[in-house]
């Protein structure tokens, strides 16, 4: 299989203004530093933010040195110097693939239980922040009544539909076709949320040790999916500083041709974390790619519901498919309630067929009531989602507010929809940062959580699905917090030189 390699246009375009680069332990006086000095610490901070992905080779020298306009000894020394400190590793033969240093390397494995998971309940810190889920609406009640009233029909069956009942599989197609993907009932698959179905792909689509393309950073509890199923998750960096343009498709297509990956799972609908959209013309690209490289797209729609700005959402990436090349998976469980385990598939009655004999080893179909439920708060969707959105929004605005206030050395470049904002730390502490808060009455989930290879040590996912005077709250024991791991936070990665 060919080695994985970045594009020499693609590292220069995430490298930016690199001789100007700064990651807060830097000052004025090395503006005028050698030019491989710069450039080696611009390639050291995109490996620390994953956007140079662990074992993946780097341009050649030439390649580079041409892009950006140096020389090739310049490119020679960045190397050099980038070996020499551990994040480029040289095999006889072969190109430098990325590294970290031996006293920082992440092995990949599954993360340590969350700080949740340990604490009794009289222990819990006061704002939890590692989950971004809304409590249930008012109008949850008459959808439970209303399914209550509905059930005498299901009575005289076992009870154990396995593909869904045909009221939510109508509602849900005519919703896909109203958005410009004509779908009929068959089509759909309902299961015990959008993790289940995922799980449910991932057996039937990928084999022990396959390659499978993910957003960076994306959902965490998808990375464990495909983990826990024996594959390999192949990170292609988003840029969530580029609202229009976050999704790097070359990098897609590189990388699917790059390592042979036969399946990827994306979240083009308001990435968890950043909130990033993808548009329409991104969406086409991203199909005709699954046709080029004939690699199967899972596309998560979870939080397809969520748009903040009102804005008419592009169709489902499926609407720009010739075939059966995109899979859709969807949730109530982020636009209604958590507490409702009720999520589909939208795919080809093939495929819908090979997962039913999966299904069949795990469980037995969805729960009847929760179906019923999910049927009437579909119907009454436009005005329940409406007032949710415009309750995210001014939360949202609250947070944002916040940090600027309190915090106003991070980053933090809002997205479009969804419930969290994906924010950069001027130092490389998430984890410690995540360790710290619940002293400070809060709950975080580290950046590295959200991607693989201990990338992400400078972000934080903040989820602004608490009311404003919680969020206030949780910014003030952040930045307490934060305060707390002075002096490291002032020099958050040791320089080069």
């Amino acid at each position: 299989m060919a080695m994985r390699v970045i594009g020499a246009g693609s590292l220069a375009r995430d490298l930016g203004a690199w001789r100007n680069v700064d990651d807060g332990a830097t000052s004025a006086r090395h503006s005028s530093r050698p030019a491989y000095l710069a450039l080696a610490e611009g390639i050291r901070l995109l490996i620390h933010d994953g956007r140079a992905p662990l074992g993946v080779a780097l341009p050649s020298e030439r390649d580079l040195a041409a892009t950006l306009g140096v020389s090739r000894t310049t490119i020679t020394s960045t190397y050099s110097l980038l070996r020499e400190n551990g994040y480029l590793i040289s095999r006889q033969g072969s190109r430098s693939t990325v590294a970290l240093p031996g006293d920082i390397q992440h092995d990949g494995s599954k993360p340590a239980r969350s700080i949740l998971a340990m604490m009794s309940p009289n222990e819990l810190p006061t704002i939890d922040l590692t989950y971004a889920a809304m409590a249930a609406p008012p109008e949850m009640r008459a959808a439970y009544s209303s399914a209550l009233d509905g059930i005498p029909n299901y009575l005289g069956t076992h009870g154990m539909d396995p593909v869904g009942v045909l009221p939510l599989r109508e509602v849900i197609a005519r919703r896909y076709t109203q958005r410009g993907l004509p779908t009929e009932p068959d089509q759909i698959l309902v299961t015990l949320g959008a993790q289940h179905g995922l799980r449910l792909l991932l057996n039937v689509l990928t084999a022990p040790a396959a390659r499978v393309l993910i957003d960076h950073p994306t959902y965490p509890n998808a990375i464990e999916a495909i983990r826990d199923v024996g594959a390999r998750p192949v990170p292609v960096p988003l840029r969530p500083e580029d609202p229009a343009d976050g999704w790097d498709l070359d990098g897609i297509r590189s990388a699917a041709r790059q390592t042979a990956a036969a399946l990827a799972y994306l979240v083009p609908d308001y990435n968890n974390p950043t909130g990033l959209l993808m548009n329409a013309e991104g969406r086409a690209e991203l199909a005709a790619i699954a046709r080029e490289t004939r690699m199967t797209m899972v596309i998560d729609e979870s939080m397809a519901d969520l748009n903040l700005t009102g804005e008419v959402l592009p169709p489902p990436v499926a609407a720009f498919a010739r075939g059966s090349e995109i899979v859709t998976i969807g949730s109530a469980s982020k636009s209604f309630w958590g507490g409702l385990r009720v999520g589909w598939i939208r795919t080809s009655q093939t495929l819908i067929t090979k997962l039913l004999g999966i299904r069949s080893t795990v469980d037995l179909g969805t729960p009847v009531m929760d179906q019923l439920a999910t049927v009437h708060l579909l119907t009454q969707a436009e005005g329940i989602l409406d007032r949710r959105c415009a309750q995210l929004l001014e939360q949202r605005e609250t947070l944002v507010d916040a940090l600027a206030e309190d915090l106003p050395d991070w980053r933090v470049t809002p997205g479009i929809g969804g419930m969290s904002v994906w924010a950069q730390l001027p130092a490389s502490v998430s984890t410690a940062l995540a360790a710290t808060a619940p002293n400070h009455g809060v709950l975080l989930a580290a950046g590295p959580r959200f991607g693989v290879q201990g990338a992400f040590e400078r972000f934080v996912r903040l989820p602004f699905n608490h009311q404003s005077s919680d969020l206030r709250l949780a910014v003030k024991g952040i930045a307490a917090a934060y305060a707390a791991l002075t002096p490291r936070a002032a020099d958050p990665l040791t320089p080069l030189y």
